[in-house]
């Protein structure tokens, strides 16, 4: 190889990287600031576009942000904001993105209104008459917020970007290219679910939002009691003399699948399938926690908190409650065997 041929052979391969990563739209450019006219489009791009949720969504000022790929806060403090505030979204939800922020290193986006809710300029003006004074803008409305935000960070400055380059990183939040909430939600699923789903099929351990996916809502359910004394609702799939299905739950989870064959088969499923605790199921389950003998307190020697009322005179037979016209010593209704035939 002569030296002309080897000079041109070293220039494209020197090359070849720079021109994939200029024809890579999901490369961004971090050597340049992001400009005025780059910014008015990327609010343009995304202001109101409707997305799905791939992950829960805290209610509130505080709802998640990306850096370098990675979302933040983790799966523990998201659940305990969900417990707090209540679900702005849930996995599969679909969204739409109310506002586009762009500040000095990071991008804003408002979701369904936001975390926060502004009142408008003129609920701040007031006219006056003898003494009092009216709002111009009618009686202020609740200033209670139902969304909340997702927050793109960057290290110095937000770089140039594309609108395709801010979904790519906004990926672990959300889907943009689902077609449909059932589609966006068994995405967001295990493997193992999503076949389940896709095959109209039941598992011991779905929840009732995945049964409905599976199968539907159902044509009947029937609440009732086991034989230990737990309640339990079930849901009933089909019709003798086709395969009748007996989905029972405990709680929000299946707990036991009883399946009538055509041929008449009985099979009965009771052990877990799926594993799907989540976060906020486990939180909603705990105890709080013990007070220690020693804490402090700011009660005076021998008071009592309101909250615990003074039982030291308190007589020792039991009362029936208010308004209850149940005798004393006879059986709650609780106790009594009972069941309810709810038709869909």
């Amino acid at each position: 190889m002569n030296r002309a041929c080897f000079s041109l052979f070293a220039t494209a391969v020197l090359l070849l990287p720079l021109t994939a990563s200029a024809s890579d739209p999901k490369t961004p450019s971090s050597t340049e600031k992001l400009t005025p006219q780059t910014k008015l489009l990327i609010m343009r791009d995304l202001t109101a576009e409707r997305v799905f949720m791939r992950t829960p969504l805290p209610m509130g000022e505080r709802g998640l942000e990306i850096k370098d790929g990675k979302m933040s806060p983790s799966e523990q403090q998201v659940a305990a904001l969900v417990m707090q505030h209540g679900f702005a979204a849930k996995p599969g939800d679909r969204v739409v993105i109310t506002n586009v922020l762009i500040k000095e290193k990071s991008i804003v986006f408002e979701i369904n209104g936001g975390g926060k809710k502004h009142e408008k300029w003129y609920q701040h003006v007031e006219l006056g008459a003898n003494g009092t004074t009216t709002p111009v803008g009618g009686a202020p409305k609740s200033l209670e917020a139902k969304g909340s935000s997702v927050t793109l960070e960057f290290d110095k400055y937000v770089p140039e970007l594309t609108g395709d380059q801010v979904r790519d990183m906004l990926a672990p939040v959300f889907d943009f290219k689902a077609l449909n909430q059932a589609e966006a939600y068994q995405k967001t699923l295990p493997p193992k679910v999503q076949e389940a789903i896709k095959n109209h099929k039941v598992l011991v351990g779905m929840d009732r939002d995945m049964v409905i996916y599976a199968k539907g809502r159902p044509p009947r359910k029937i609440r009732d009691k086991d034989d230990s004394g737990v309640d339990y609702e079930e849901w009933i799939y089909g019709d003798p003399p086709q395969e009748v299905d007996f989905v029972r739950f405990q709680g929000i989870f299946v707990s036991r699948l009883e399946i009538m064959t055509v041929d008449g088969e009985k099979i009965v499923r009771t052990e877990k399938e799926v594993d799907l605790q989540s976060q906020e199921t486990e939180l909603a389950a705990k105890k709080p926690e013990q007070r220690p003998a020693d804490a402090p307190s700011l009660l005076r020697p021998g008071e009592q908190a309101a909250s615990s009322p003074d039982t030291r005179n308190a007589p020792q037979t039991p009362y029936p409650s208010p308004g209850s016209t149940t005798p004393t010593g006879a059986p709650s209704p609780d106790t009594l065997p009972h069941w309810q035939v709810v038709g869909l």
